[in-house]
């Protein structure tokens, strides 16, 4: 279970993920050149994963799987609109695919290839349904709010597989000291890192809320944290608290650094200039240190050795936020965009104040 960082009443609505209900275009981290011996594609795809995507190019031109490049994973049910790169000698034979799930909206070249990671972030327009009027005036509030105060950058329920557990294959594939074998295992792998940053930053998120709801004697006997340090902590001007040994990070893109002064980083961290990272356990990656590492290490793995380590966002704002409601047939169609690697279903939890993942089928 993850914390909630608002406090508002639940919102309710029916979400549901389809290629009519739910879109994502990626937004580029450069525009190509011009020129070059690499074929950059904008591919518009229903109904496929990025996996299924990749699998197609491969068949239809005979590239070999280290030759086709993508910037990030986009979901199978959903239309999605992401940028794929291949070397210009296999443009001729793009012909061969045939299927009506792809189309290839534009091409661009360039001198080097797409790789992992590189984009600016992605806009969602995403269709909810079953919602009054007056909830989708709340809705529009809190999201206007978000906006200004931004939310817990959780990894969505998607991550974890159909029942919520695929972490626990990863964990025990990490454990076992063997070479990881292909696509799945890393993804397994990578489940499990996601749900220690998921539980390290519910945690984060419910000592912040301590903090907002109760008075400083009455947080510290909470917390069990020095009553100095709860004074200080409340000074900052933000909900999510920084300790000194913070991982921070230029937001939405730029360099790391450690907080030396947690109340000097949290007036940035409120003008959005920068934002805490939270650790994805793995080989040769950067820690925290001080309180923010004491609060870091329960949830670190450092016998996870067989995928590298990373950094990520604990906490992102909405941009470019709009909507448009139909009265007749409740419905609510909201626009925005988000930093790589977010969710927009946690986006869309944190305002619901409910779980979005799909009940099982028996």
């Amino acid at each position: 279970m993850k914390t909630y960082a608002y406090t508002h009443d639940p919102i309710p609505f029916d979400f549901q993920q389809s290629v009519e209900r739910f879109h994502v275009e990626e937004i580029p981290l450069f525009a190509p050149s011009g020129r070059g011996e690499y074929l950059l594609m904008d591919i518009k795809k229903q109904d496929l994963s990025t996996w299924r995507l990749l699998n197609i190019f491969k068949e239809a031109t005979g590239a070999d799987d280290r030759e086709i490049g993508y910037a990030g994973l986009k979901d199978k049910n959903a239309t999605t609109m992401q940028r794929i790169s291949l070397p210009k000698k296999y443009e001729k034979m793009l012909k061969h695919i045939t299927t009506e799930r792809i189309e290839i909206q534009q091409k661009h070249y360039n001198h080097l290839p797409l790789k992992v990671g590189q984009l600016k972030g992605n806009r969602f327009e995403i269709l909810l349904t079953q919602i009054s009027e007056e909830n989708a005036k709340r809705f529009e509030e809190v999201a206007q709010k978000m906006s200004r105060e931004g939310f817990p950058n959780y990894y969505g329920y998607q991550r974890f597989g159909e029942d919520g557990k695929s972490w626990e294959q990863g964990r025990e594939i990490a454990h076992s000291n063997k070479r990881l074998k292909g696509a799945k295992e890393k993804l397994l792998v990578s489940a499990y890192q996601s749900y220690l940053f998921n539980r390290w930053l519910s945690q984060r998120v419910n000592l912040s809320q301590v903090i907002a709801r109760h008075s400083i004697e009455e947080a510290a006997e909470i917390l069990r944290y020095p009553a100095p340090l709860i004074r200080d902590l409340s000074r900052q001007p933000q909900f999510f608290k920084l300790f000194l040994g913070e991982s921070l990070m230029q937001y939405p893109l730029g360099k790391q650094s450690h907080s030396r002064d947690s109340y000097f980083d949290a007036k940035r961290f409120s003008k959005q200039q920068i934002a805490p990272t939270g650790l994805l356990a793995g080989d040769r990656v950067s820690r925290a240190y001080a309180d923010a590492r004491h609060l870091e290490q329960p949830y670190d793995d450092e016998e996870l050795r067989s995928l590298r380590g990373d950094r990520r966002f604990a906490w992102i704002w909405l941009k470019c936020f709009s909507s448009r409601y139909d009265k007749e047939k409740q419905h609510l169609r909201v626009a925005f965009s988000l930093p790589k690697g977010a969710y927009a279903t946690a986006f869309l939890e944190e305002v619901g104040k409910h779980s979005l993942r799909p009940r099982r089928r028996r």
